[in-house]
């Protein structure tokens, strides 16, 4: 007999979560989430779930740490409720950044949300476009990345591309915008940037490659404070870009983030709804925002039917 397919959806992004159950032509899962005085969490199912292949659709957006305790808590309701499979759809991974340990005495806690999503009973991971590939190597479980590169690179042939060069804002990134050079046939540029301790501010010191004259493209895989885009526009100005135009996969848009893309001359700021912008996008007229909803809901299926996924990666 063929498992029944349920989606369920935290708190964090409903939107994304009935977005991708009306691609799939399926009812979202009826639950409740319950935030009491002493802000405990209690999660209640209300449908059965016995023997089911259940997806929970939970993005790291704030409060983070409130969405993952919601997350593990709706994972082991599932347990519990006797759901013969549960797959985590986590758009952007919560704690990322952290996937080694660089400084003594810390954690890395990217392996630590591992743990966490195993113990609470996740038979299984759906994620994007990872700040560190290396992350899937924390699960003992199957983990799927998707990647927002053929997503974003099919609104971009849409463009006139004749004088683009692709930017990467650091030298870590240069190795993911590979992807978008290959796939929209683009040189590349690379920033050479330093970084100076914890408090997020970047400096641009060295370019690699032409951008005199051209129109440049900057991508990243997530947009944080907004500090190492608004460092790599100013710098390509001073060497002689025509226009600047930025995408991300994660519109992160954390702390003064919105305020700094004021201060950038942005032809156009490509994102995905991975994560929720909220009031954000009608405090920024730039905001371009290609849905993540399809190439979720064609993921689901496939893991539902057994079905490779790396089909979606084109």
């Amino acid at each position: 007999m063929r498992r029944e397919l349920k989606i369920f959806s935290g708190s964090s992004h409903p939107e994304l979560a009935k977005a991708i159950c009306e691609y799939n032509e399926i009812p979202l899962g009826a639950s409740e989430i319950i935030k009491f005085s002493n802000e405990n969490i209690m999660v209640r199912l209300l449908e059965n779930v016995r023997g089911s292949d259940v997806f929970v659709v939970q993005t790291s957006c704030p409060p983070v740490n409130e969405g993952i305790m919601e997350m593990l808590i709706m994972i082991d309701a599932l347990r519990y409720a006797s759901a013969e499979r549960i797959t985590a759809v986590i758009p952007y991974f919560p704690y990322a950044r952290s996937d080694k340990k660089d400084k003594p005495r810390i954690s890395i806690t990217a392996r630590l949300m591992a743990d966490l999503l195993q113990t609470a009973g996740a038979h299984r991971v759906l994620t994007m476009d990872l700040h560190s590939p290396q992350i899937q190597g924390f699960f003992h479980v199957p983990i799927d990345q998707l990647i927002a590169a053929p997503l974003i690179c099919d609104y971009f042939r849409n463009k006139d591309l004749s004088n683009a060069v692709l930017v990467a804002g650091d030298v870590g990134e240069s190795k993911s915008i590979g992807r978008y050079a290959n796939r929209l046939n683009l040189p590349i540029a690379i920033i050479d940037k330093r970084r100076d301790g914890d408090d997020e501010k970047a400096r641009a010191v060295h370019l690699i490659g032409e951008v005199q004259g051209k129109d440049a493209l900057i991508i990243d895989d997530e947009i944080a404070s907004g500090g190492t885009l608004l460092e790599a526009a100013q710098f390509l100005k001073r060497y002689g870009v025509k226009s600047v135009s930025a995408a991300a996969v994660h519109p992160v848009l954390s702390g003064r983030a919105v305020e700094r893309l004021h201060q950038i001359e942005l032809d156009e700021l490509v994102v995905t709804n991975t994560i929720p912008l909220g009031g954000k996008q009608s405090q920024y007229d730039k905001f371009k925002v290609l849905s993540v909803a399809p190439l979720l809901g064609d993921a689901i299926m496939r893991i539902h039917n057994g079905d490779s996924v790396s089909k979606l990666f084109r």
